[in-house]
Parts: structure tokens; C-alpha cells; sequence
């Protein structure tokens, strides 16, 4: 069993756990629910930086990367810096992360929330919009089509974006379908965790143009982002280059400065 899989095998317990628990009437009764969203792919269209900055505790490959930062002061520190939006790990057991990150990081700023997460029941498309996100992720590789068919419907009835998430030909192939709003290429095989921007560029031209194109994982520079760039890629998903420092909104700052943003 590869790490994937742990991890699907986890939030499976977990989730079934919370809905033992938590009827989806309560999570639908919170003052968040039903705010306006705001959209990520609108802001990546018209930026010319495009970077989606994360706050992520720690990783199944890198252990800890920051466990001193509150996502409080992080999303501050990234709308200060100018980026598109914000992507908040709320998977706990393998990342750090909680719901309550991403409840924290809506109340401290306006800009578009993607939920990172590994979801596998649509009631966590609820759960993500109760908590104030505007963006949720799927990840092709461990849904059939016809659950992200489900999925992606479901969140647009919501008023959610949906960025799927690829990591080869194949799943490309699977899972591409209107609904979504954006297609993100990991670089990162979640797998092994091996990463290679190799895998952005060769789906780049696969990825119909109708979808925002947006490279994940691996960016650790400001010369990745400007070649990928001219491969079509309009949004850049940052982490740990961002996190790996004592200060991740100033280091998100020099970041987008050094692309001429």
C-alpha cells in the first residue's frame, strides 16, 4: 500500500466518522454558507503573476515544514504579497492541517480559498463550503468518473470552483468533463513523491484551452514559473517554498517581484 492510498483509506474512516456525527442540515446552517464565493479562475486570468500560495504545516515527504506559523499571519502575509488566492491544507493526520485553518484564513482575508484536500464523499463539499471556501480540489487519481461527475456538479451548485487535479496522460484523459473550472498538474507523484515539472510541460498542450491551466508542486523559483508560463500555464501553486521560511508572506512578495508581478 503506496502512501495514496493510506491517506484515501484514512479520510474514508474519518469522514464517515464525522457524518456518523454531524448532519449536513448544521453545516448548512453556517453563517458562511451561504456568502458569495469568489473566484479563483477570474483571478488568475487577470494576474500576471498567477500564484496560488499555500499554507501547509508539514507532508508525508517532508515531515515538519512549518509548525510555528499561525495561518492568520501567513494570509495576511500572502494578500500583502499580491497573490491570487490561498490554498489551506485541512487534512490532519498526514499534513497538519484542520477545517479550523481554513475558517481562520476567511476570517482574516478576501481573496479565493481553495480547501486542500483528499475528498472522497460529497459531504465534504459541504463541509468546504461551510467553511468558507470558494475553491475545492479533486483529485483524478483517486475518483472514478462518475464521482467526479457527482463531485464537480454538486460543487458548482454550490457556487464552488473546482480545480482537478492530474498527474498523467491518462488521467487527463479520464476524468477531463464541463463542470470543472480549472486543471491542475501535480508534479509530484503522490505515489512515491517524486517531482518533475517535465510532467506540466508535457500535458501542457493536452489541457483544452476553454480550462485555466495551472502547474503544482516542484516551483521553487521564479525561472520555472516564467517558462511554464509560456507553455500556456496561468496559475503557479506554491507551498514549501513559501513555507520552508521563518517569514512565508515576504517570501511570497520577493517571489512574485522577481516575475516582474
Amino acid at each position: 500500500m503506496d502512501i495514496l492510498d493510506k491517506i484515501v483509506l484514512q479520510k474514508k474512516k474519518e469522514v464517515a466518522l464525522k457524518k456518523s456525527l454531524l448532519p449536513t442540515s448544521q453545516l448548512e446552517a453556517s453563517v458562511l454558507f451561504n456568502r458569495e464565493t469568489i473566484s479563483l479562475s477570474n483571478a488568475l486570468k487577470i494576474s500576471n503573476a498567477g500564484i496560488i500560495a499555500e499554507f501547509k504545516r508539514r507532508s508525508p515527504s517532508k515531515s515538519v515544514i512549518n509548525s510555528s506559523s499561525p495561518v492568520q499571519e501567513v494570509a495576511q502575509g500572502y494578500a500583502a504579497a499580491g497573490v491570487c488566492g490561498m490554498s489551506v491544507l485541512t487534512d490532519g493526520h498526514f499534513f497538519g492541517g484542520s477545517l479550523e485553518d481554513l475558517l481562520l484564513a476567511r476570517a482574516t482575508v478576501n481573496m479565493p480559498l481553495l480547501r486542500k484536500e483528499f475528498i472522497i464523499d460529497e459531504f465534504q463539499l459541504i463541509e468546504a463550503k461551510a467553511y468558507g471556501a470558494d475553491v475545492v480540489l479533486l483529485i483524478a487519481s483517486v475518483l472514478s468518473r462518475e464521482e467526479i461527475k457527482k463531485f464537480s456538479e454538486l460543487a458548482n451548485q454550490l457556487h464552488l470552483e473546482v480545480l482537478l487535479e492530474v498527474h498523467n496522460e491518462q488521467e487527463l484523459e479520464h476524468a477531463l468533463m464541463p463542470g470543472l473550472s480549472m486543471i491542475g498538474v501535480n508534479n509530484r507523484n503522490l505515489k512515491n513523491f517524486e517531482v518533475s515539472l517535465d510532467t506540466s510541460r508535457h500535458l501542457a498542450s493536452m489541457i483544452p484551452d476553454e480550462f485555466v491551466k495551472i502547474s503544482e508542486s516542484g516551483l521553487s523559483n521564479s525561472e520555472a514559473v516564467l517558462s511554464l508560463r509560456k507553455e500556456g500555464y496561468e496559475g503557479f501553486l506554491i507551498g514549501e517554498t513559501f513555507m520552508a521560511t521563518a517569514d512565508p508572506g515576504l517570501s511570497a512578495a520577493a517571489f512574485i517581484k522577481k516575475l516582474g508581478a
